[in-house]
């Protein structure tokens, strides 16, 4: 009397030992480099050049605006490029300006920008540094 799983070797074939072989060595070799990549990214991302923050804002009048950021150096003071926009009540861009701060001024800085109506909003998008693509 046969097996249950004998009749279905018989019927099917069993799966070859190569396959199965080929598909954890290939299905391993995914993982680790997903793992890999990972890792990578994270180490990359963990410690940028600069990192900034909006701590204040606010609009003086129909046409110009300020913001009051802190900048964190990671290895310490780089030429810096930051972004900062205003933003009226219907969601329209009315002013952006590229500021470079002097990172011997210290951490906090304020930079008045004009609009072109009145800001409702103000938008620090954030700092790059040389080999930092994303701006934080």
């Amino acid at each position: 009397m046969s097996t249950r799983e004998d009749s279905l070797k018989d019927r099917y074939g069993a799966p070859s030992l190569t396959g199965r072989i080929l598909v954890t060595v290939i299905g391993g070799a995914i993982v680790l480099a997903g793992l890999v990549w990972l890792g990578w990214a994270t180490v990359f991302n963990a410690d940028p050049p600069v990192k900034s923050e909006m701590i204040a804002n606010d609009v003086l009048d129909d046409h110009t605006a300020t913001v009051t950021v802190r900048l964190q150096y990671g290895d310490g003071p780089v030429e810096t490029s930051c972004l900062v926009r205003a933003i009226a009540h219907d969601k329209v861009v009315v002013g952006e300006v590229t500021v470079h701060p002097d990172p011997d001024e210290g951490p906090d800085h304020t930079f008045e920008f004009n609009t072109d109506r009145l800001a409702t909003a103000v938008d620090w998008v954030g700092c790059t540094a040389e080999g930092q693509p994303r701006p934080q």
